[in-house]
């Protein structure tokens, strides 16, 4: 670990480091480097009938319509015309933070811009010339979250030189000093994941156990030279030392890959506190993830629950899951459903108006984040991931569940769950991130595309009060595409992020769509919130009017 340094700069006036152009990594997967060949949807022949069955399959929507939208970072703007974006931002009081390939923006809450696009390259340089954060080696896959808690930001970003290449290869993490993500300054950190293995896809999440700082939890899927996932990696970090500037003494633990089944611990999400009272003192973080199958097609029945116990203060002390290969804690009983690849593991399922290209479902694994609420004492993990109907035709859909955990134990079964499919209309849903408001009420944010559509952005909800198992509140749109992707890779996010307001009842959702046919994505951000529901006043009595 190298840190932390720190950055005592207004962010306007960093000097700008250009990233590197045009990177585009192999797509990878537990089953190895993704196909690049189109695969098989059911995308109908005649266009003009599937429209027409669109519209009248459609329930009426009672989602709101949004409240703000504005354009974020386009692929143009990114400077290093990386694809795909890996779309992600947070929101805080003041500020929100949108995050692509490789570097990362600060709006106020109304969309305009306070920083011009600030590379990761220029952010980290600080680290200096011996670690790739600090060399102008910043790899993508970049992440940012709001700490509710202490009023903080975290920026982070893998780090290395190539790939496949020799190593090593780093998470590079930031922690604002102060509120203010623009003229606060940062703390940086260099986290060495692994001398050899790629480190792909980081996800961060915030945990306010162990106490009395709590820990930034990471997971990691690691992938060896010719491309082979190997194994998963989760770190804790001590949050409460690096909120005062201090070290980060990271625990991690490795769970391999083949061991307690391939890719049984694959695309492993940390829950992430946002709302509501926090977990109790010495709840133990909660991680989930699903398994996949040696062949497309095959019905799989189980979520997988872990427990991240932390103790910075005695380090050996520290557990993930069971037993020295840190099998799951829980098998949580599902629904079937089927990952979003054919039997060539070939993602490139999802359709697009005007042209034959499809795009890449990423169907095979929990998206971020997974969120815990704790409404009156009863705990919840909410969690999202892309399935795949009537396998191998498709359409892909959005799986959801509501998962009981209180006491801090993974239940048998999901409280909650649904395929959403807005009354299988016969559109593409993927890409999806969820979170939740202070009063229960849910929404996802996602992807939605067919052979009559280009890609929109769309988000569909439901109230507390809404019968269980379904988005009751119907979709809205975000934004309308005016174009589709004509990269033969298909890549396609590589995620988005729905995030809640600090008001408690308004959510934010950023993600990529297409402006314009071609191979430049855009970004858009936009803000919507359900009606606050308010219990009209007890009428005070009257006497009653005499006879006339």
């Amino acid at each position: 670990m190298i840190g932390p340094v720190a950055l005592n700069q207004d962010l306007r006036s960093l000097p700008y480091v250009a990233p590197r152009a045009d990177i585009e990594r192999p797509r990878l997967t537990r089953h190895g480097f993704a196909s690049g060949q189109p695969g098989k949807s059911g995308t109908s022949a005649l266009p003009h009938v599937q429209s027409l069955l669109e519209k009248m399959l459609t329930p009426i929507p009672n989602m709101p319509p949004p409240l703000l939208i504005f354009a974020g970072t386009d692929r143009v703007g990114s400077g290093c015309e990386c694809r795909p974006p890996d779309t992600n931002g947070d929101v805080g009081p003041n500020h929100y933070v949108q995050t692509v390939n490789i570097g990362f923006r600060v709006f106020d809450k109304s969309g305009n811009p306070l920083t011009p696009f600030t590379t990761y390259d220029s952010f980290f340089a600080p680290l200096g010339t011996g670690n790739p954060c600090g060399n102008n080696q910043n790899g993508g896959d970049p992440f940012v979250f709001y700490d509710q808690i202490a009023d903080r930001w975290v920026v982070s970003d893998l780090g290395f030189d190539s790939y496949p290449g020799p190593g090593p290869y780093y998470e590079c993490i930031g922690v604002s000093q102060t509120p203010d993500p623009v003229v606060g300054g940062w703390n940086l950190y260099a986290l060495l994941v692994d001398p050899v293995n790629l480190d792909d896809y980081p996800k961060a999440a915030l945990w306010n156990n162990p106490q009395p700082g709590g820990a930034y939890f990471f997971t990691f899927d690691m992938f060896n030279q010719n491309g082979f996932f190997v194994s998963v990696k989760a770190y804790a970090l001590d949050r409460g030392s690096m909120l005062t500037g201090g070290p980060a003494n990271a625990i991690s633990f490795e769970i391999p890959g083949g061991d307690p089944g391939l890719g049984a611990s694959y695309r492993l999400v940390a829950a992430n506190f946002r709302t509501g009272s926090p977990p109790p003192a010495g709840r133990d973080e909660m991680l989930l993830a699903i398994d996949s199958p040696g062949s497309g097609g095959v019905t799989l029945t189980q979520v997988k629950g872990w427990k991240f116990h932390v103790d910075f203060g005695t380090p050996a002390n520290s557990t993930l899951g069971v037993g020295p290969n840190h099998a799951p804690n829980s098998l949580i009983t599902v629904n079937g459903f089927v990952d979003a690849f054919d039997s060539n593991f070939n993602y490139l399922l999802v359709p697009q108006g005007g042209t034959t290209q499809k795009l890449d479902t990423l169907g095979d694994g929990i998206m971020t984040p997974v969120v815990y609420q704790n409404r009156n004492g009863t705990e919840s993990l909410w969690a999202d991931h892309t399935v795949l109907l009537n396998y191998p035709n498709g359409p892909t859909a959005v799986r959801w569940y509501q998962f009981d955990v209180t006491g801090g134990n993974f239940p048998a079964t999901a409280g909650q769950q649904q395929d959403w499919t807005n009354g299988n209309d016969g559109l593409w849903r993927w890409m999806a991130a969820i979170a939740v408001d202070a009063n229960g009420n849910m929404a996802l944010g996602y992807s939605v595309s067919s052979g009559s559509i280009f890609p929109n952005i769309s988000y569909a909800g439901r109230l507390a009060s809404d019968p269980p198992n379904n988005l009751g509140q119907g979709e809205a749109v975000l934004i309308s595409g005016s174009g589709y992707q004509t990269s033969a890779s298909g890549r396609w996010g590589d995620y988005s992020m729905t995030t809640l307001d600090t008001d408690g009842t308004s959510f934010w959702h950023t993600n990529e769509y297409y402006a314009t046919t071609g191979s430049s994505w855009n970004t858009e951000v936009g803000k919507f919130r359900f009606p606050v529901v308010r219990v009209p006043p007890t009428p005070r009595p009257r006497p009653t009017p005499p006879p006339r």
